[in-house]
This record gives structure tokens, sequence and C-alpha cells, in this order.
């Protein structure tokens, strides 16, 4: 199940009588969405078996069904061309496609980069979308106004894998098909919702996952972003801060640049988060994906460290401005620690049955760049 939605109602400015870290947060957030979203029909959930196009891979089996062909405008007349960039790095752009709206990836890891996708006049994830705050599109242009569906929640992120990360035969359910000469499958997401995964370079699939109750957006909708997804020059994700102690064997998994790391970062995308790396030991499988790490009931990766650095009013715990605090409530212990003027939190979360004092040692060792200045801020891998 996805993280999006599952801070909008849980976090408050104010500390909690339970004090609680922001997965823990999701946690909460999570039981809530889950009521929410029970009475939500899944459109086009019936019927989506197996179908195999030139015998390439293999989904769940199921009664035969013959592959669909959908074309997403017109096929190009030539394949775009991937940069081989390294894990942590950005290789697209924000771009339109119909009435989806793909943003800049904020979230990007050892096997795939994240994007949040927001759809015309429609409620997002992480803010409402009225005609004052809609933005003007790159054409100049407004969306249409928000009607009768902006009532309607809708979640939507772009995850684009690298080469061999992902498993298209590890799709539950799918229906195989062929979006303008490509390889696609399509499927239903539970509680409710639909995705669409296509081959965008040789081994390399896109996965665009929408949760919405309605019949929109649709696959031919997702469809088009088929062709409309485009490389541009590799960018290094970079972090505000350095890490000067960390648990032998940690190494960086997944980060976020001005997002926390995860689809947490991706549910809270305009928060105003300054970034995020979650370090793990060992480090999670970074082939046979069918989803981003931690995308499961528990929502974060085993035997991990993460570090959060956030403004200090987005957190649910007050500000105590120079301070370190550390909570142990229930489940794992975290850390935080403010800056002097207490405008800035480090909080440091840990998976693997750390200790407080251990905490303590890390986020103690965290350096702050200006967070207000990306020229100062550091590529994940020199973080530590």
């Amino acid at each position: 199940m996805s993280q999006l939605h599952e801070i909008v109602a849980a976090v408050t400015v104010d500390e909690p009588p339970m004090s609680r870290s922001v997965d823990q947060i999701v946690a909460a957030g999570r039981k809530a969405e889950r009521r929410r979203r029970a009475g939500f029909a899944s459109a086009g959930a019936a019927g989506l078996v197996v179908a195999v196009v030139a015998g390439t891979f293999a989904l769940t089996s199921g009664a035969p069904e013959q592959p669909t062909t959908i074309v997403a405008g017109a096929a190009p007349g030539a394949e775009a061309t991937w940069s081989d960039a390294p894990p942590f790095s950005f290789t697209f752009r924000a771009f339109d496609a119909g009435p989806l709206r793909v943003q800049d990836p904020v979230v990007v890891s050892t096997a795939y980069q994240i994007a949040s996708v927001y759809m015309d006049g429609r409620v997002t994830h992480d803010r409402p979308v009225v005609d004052s705050e809609t933005p003007v599109r790159r054409n100049g242009k407004r969306p249409p106004a928000a009607g009768t569906d902006s009532a309607r929640p809708f979640s939507g992120y772009l995850t684009l894998y690298r080469p061999g990360a992902f498993d298209p035969a590890g799709i539950v359910g799918g229906t195989a098909s062929t979006i303008a000469g490509r390889q696609a499958v399509e499927s239903t997401v539970e509680p409710a919702g639909r995705q669409l995964a296509w081959e965008y370079a040789d081994d390399a699939w896109a996965v665009v996952t929408a949760y919405t109750s309605t019949p929109e957006p649709s696959i031919a909708d997702l469809s088009a972003l088929v062709t409309a997804l485009e490389p541009s020059p590799a960018t290094p994700a970079t972090l505000p801060f350095r890490v000067g102690y960390l648990p032998a064997g940690h190494a960086p998994v997944e980060a976020g640049t001005h997002a926390l790391p995860g689809l947490i970062g991706i549910s809270q995308a305009r928060a105003g988060n300054y970034g995020g790396v979650t370090y793990a030991d060992p480090s999670p499988a970074t082939t046979g994906l069918t989803a981003p790490y931690g995308d499961n009931e528990a929502g974060t990766i085993p035997s991990s460290v993460s570090i959060y650095v956030m403004p200090a009013s987005a957190s649910n715990q007050r500000a105590k401005a120079g301070k370190t605090k550390c909570y142990q409530v229930s489940g794992d212990p975290f850390c935080n620690r403010w800056t002097a003027d207490g405008a800035v939190q480090v909080q440091v979360l840990g998976t693997g049955g750390l200790s407080v004092a251990e905490l303590t040692r890390i986020v103690e060792s965290v350096e702050l760049t200006d967070v207000t200045d990306e020229n100062t801020w550091v590529p994940v891998p020199q973080a530590r």
C-alpha cells in the first residue's frame, strides 16, 4: 500500500501525548486511510488476467485473455537515449501528458527515482487543488477549473527504475499490452486504483501508480505518459548535510532532495522539507523489484537508519532550540536535534534495534550545510 495520503491527517505542529517519528505518523495515518478507502470501488478490478506478449515475460496465471494494444500518441521516430547515470541521479524532468502533470523527481535510490503526479482539477495527496492555487502550466495556460471531481482524492506517482531493477513478471493480476510499440502491463492496486508499467528502454521499466475512486485517470490517460516521458541530462541528488558517524556496514539506499526519502517524501512533496537519506545494512536488492522500497505495511526498510532534515515548524514535536531529545514510546526509538535558533530539526530513526545512545551519536554527528543554498549541498554518496 502506498504511503500517499498518510501524513495529511496525522501530522500536527504540537507535540502529541505519545511523541512519534515521521514513520510512526505514517503508520497511524495508514490505519485511517484504510478506513477511508474501504468503500472505494476499484474500477476494472475484474478481468485483469494473464496475457503474454511475444513470450517475453509471464504474469500471474488466470483465465486466458487476448493482449490489448494501446497507442499513446504517435510512436516516436527514434528511440530516446537514456544515459548510463550512476545511482542517486535524476534523469528526467517535469512534463505534462493530457490531464496529468508529472513533477520533477525528488526521491532517488540505488534502483529507481520517483516523482509526484498531479491531475488537473483534482485534490492531490499533499495539497487540495483550488483555482487560486493551481499553477500556470509550462505552456502558459492554467488547467481547467476544479469541478465536482476536485472533492475526490487522487494520489499518483511515477517510478522510473534503473535497467534490470524492475521485474514485470512479479505484477499480480496484470494484463500485458503494447503501448506505442513498447511492452506494458496494466493492473489494479489496492485498495482502489490502477497502475501502468512499461518498458521505456531496454530492460528498464517505468511505473505510474494512481490511487483514485473514480474512473479517471483511466489506463488510456496513464498511457499518455509513455510517449511524453523523455530523458534529460543526469543530475546528482544532493543533501543539505553530512553525516559524521554511522554504524559500520551501513550504505546509502534511498534519498530525497527537497523531500524525505521514500514514498513518505512523495506524500509530503509540497511540505518544504529539506532532504533526507536512508542507510541500511544489508542493503536491499536492486533487482527483481515490483515496488519502491518500504512499499508495504511496515513502510520502512529493515536494518536501516534514516536521517530527516526539515523545518521545525513541519514536525509534530515542539522545537527545543539547540537541544537533542530522544523518544522511545513504542517500537524503535528516534532522536531529534534542533539548530540553535530552533528553526531546523534533524531526526534520526533506526529500524535495526539501535540503542538510544547510538542514535544520539548519529544525530549529533550530522553537520548541516546552508539549507537555503543548494550550492552548499552534498551529493548523496559524499554525504558521509
